[in-house]
């Protein structure tokens, strides 16, 4: 509807026997920024989420290639000093869940150390983490869903910014021919102020 306004609006100053140059200019860029708002920003935002999502699947894949799932042995509680009296707390929950544990690694290297158990676990009891080539401790790998959103919102981002940058375009450019319309009165004005009152004035 935008573009269907500026075209219109362009139609219609064409026509307009008052019509000046920086009216042409300011309809025509209002046409060519509507049709850059509804066309290009979908676009630009299309081909940059697609992108995102063929690089962010490719790092979907390597990350299955390069982490792999272990089982852990607790060993024993972290021991804490009591920072704070209430049990409720987030540092003391969070707490609760450090145990010092024992693993193997896809090398088949064994490891000790301090980990996050997924709930509260008793010396003994098992659960797993995702461990890297070497038996190191890392991140749950991404997967599909999660690279979708990503891929979406790097999308939506760069069409809200193309938007953003014709809309600033736009008004920079109006701004511009404002000035120079103002520039124009005030020298129409001036001429008419030297020819005011004289008898062979038109």
């Amino acid at each position: 509807m935008r573009a269907v306004r500026a075209v219109r609006g362009v139609w219609h100053r064409q026509r307009n026997p008052l019509r000046r140059r920086t009216d042409r200019i300011e309809a025509w860029v209002g046409v060519a920024a509507a049709l850059l708002i509804l066309l290009g920003a979908p676009s630009a935002g299309w081909f940059v989420g697609r992108a995102a999502h063929d690089v962010l699947l490719e790092t979907v894949r390597a990350q299955l290639q390069q982490r792999h799932q272990v089982w852990v042995t607790v060993d024993r509680p972290v021991s804490r000093t009591p920072l704070d009296p209430d049990p409720e707390t987030a540092s003391h929950r969070d707490a609760r869940l450090r145990v010092i544990g024992r693993w193997t690694g896809a090398d088949g290297t064994a490891h000790t150390g301090r980990i996050a158990a997924p709930r509260p676990v008793e010396p003994g009891e098992r659960f797993r983490i995702w461990t890297d080539d070497r038996g190191r401790v890392v991140p749950r790998p991404m997967d599909a869903g999660a690279a979708g959103t990503h891929a979406a919102l790097a999308g939506l981002g760069t069409a809200v910014a193309a938007v953003g940058l014709v809309e600033g375009g736009r008004r920079l450019v109006v701004g511009h021919l404002m000035v120079r319309r103002f520039r124009d009165w005030d020298l129409a004005w001036e001429r008419a102020g030297q020819d005011w009152g004289r008898a062979d004035a038109n």
